[in-house]
């Protein structure tokens, strides 16, 4: 090589073809093109409407969106509503089975059969520490105010000196669990004798 072949001048520059290497290059009046000239240039009519086509695409699927996840809200609210309805069903079926049981301890009670200390006793005491722990209200005791929606009388009894209907006896106790009547306690009613 020699001195000659590298002071010529060079056109072209190796790798650049096309129009890539016009458009990194200046502009065609000669200057090279700064950022706030390119975001400063008007934009077409056709870059307009597809910027446009573009921004209801947005808008329609962050609708999409906000409604797929509103829905989604809504089906864990009701999956959680019926999981919580199914657990208070399947207590429900449970201590609807154990009530004759604690009908029968009750009336061991009162017969004298459950004396503390005895086998028979502990296991009463555990049998009603379950039906507890399920969270059963037992209601229903003499003395009490009667309400249709809670008791169910099964025998009235004219009574001189009550004002108001008012339990006599508790023949089978009511439990309830939560807001769910398992069973209304049935009582022999007082009512005002006429």
């Amino acid at each position: 090589m020699t001195d000659k072949d590298f002071e010529e001048p060079i056109d072209e520059v190796p790798g650049e073809q096309g129009s890539e290497a016009t458009a990194s290059g200046p502009d065609p009046q000669g200057e090279p093109l700064t950022v706030e000239d390119i975001l400063g240039a008007e934009q077409s009519a056709d870059a307009a409407a597809e910027d446009a086509v573009i921004a209801d695409l947005e808008s329609t699927l962050l609708l999409d969106l906000k409604r797929l996840q509103a829905e989604y809200a809504n089906y864990r609210r009701r999956t959680e509503e019926q999981r919580e309805l199914e657990i208070e069903r399947a207590k429900g079926a449970v201590v609807k089975g154990l009530i004759p049981v604690l009908d029968d301890l009750d009336r061991a009670q009162k017969h004298g059969d459950l004396e503390g200390g005895t086998p028979f006793a502990a296991i009463a005491e555990k049998v009603r520490g379950v039906v507890e722990r399920l969270g059963v209200v037992a209601y229903g005791a003499a003395g009490e105010a009667f309400d249709p929606q809670q008791h169910e009388a099964i025998f009235q009894a004219p009574t001189p000196g009550v004002a108001e209907p008012t339990i006599l006896e508790v023949v089978e106790v009511g439990y309830r669990l939560g807001a769910t009547e398992l069973r209304p306690a049935k009582v022999v009613v007082a009512v005002p004798a006429e």
